[in-house]
């Protein structure tokens, strides 16, 4: 078979459907199933506006954490905290054993440790002089 390499500047949905299938056809070789299900809490202030949440997806027995956002004025009163325990709880519900996540050293690692996660790699020099960390919690 013949092919070409391009790189697209400007990728449509499309575009990402033609490389993912291949791949999920090839995944679901392997297991049985593959749910992949949105998991998103927002924080809301007073007026109904989102101001901040938490963003992820469960799949495969696990809960992937993508975004936690909580404004400054509210750092420091448990609502990161929250966050993630109502997230865990959720997946829980959904039959998930574990989650996992990804932080730079300039963000949250302490955070996530406190709430019993641990390091299981790291990214040294991402960004250059910092370092990016990849943490996981068996429920």
């Amino acid at each position: 078979m013949r092919y070409e390499l391009h790189a697209i500047e400007a990728p449509s949905a499309a575009d990402r459907e033609a490389i993912a299938a291949p791949l999920r056809a090839y995944n679901l070789s392997k297991v049985a199933a593959i749910e992949i299900k949105p998991l998103v809490i927002a924080l809301r202030d007073a007026d109904g506006h989102t101001i901040g949440g938490l963003w992820g997806e469960t799949a495969l027995d696990w809960l992937h954490i993508d975004l936690l956002a909580v404004p400054e004025s509210l750092r420091g009163q448990d609502v990161g905290s929250a966050l993630m325990q109502r997230a865990e709880a959720l997946a829980r519900e959904r039959g998930c054993v574990g989650a996992w996540l990804d932080t730079f050293a300039f963000q949250a690692r302490g955070f996530y440790e406190k709430l019993g996660y641990s390091v299981f790699g790291e990214i040294p020099d991402h960004p250059l002089g910092s370092a990016r960390y990849f943490l996981r919690k068996r429920f």
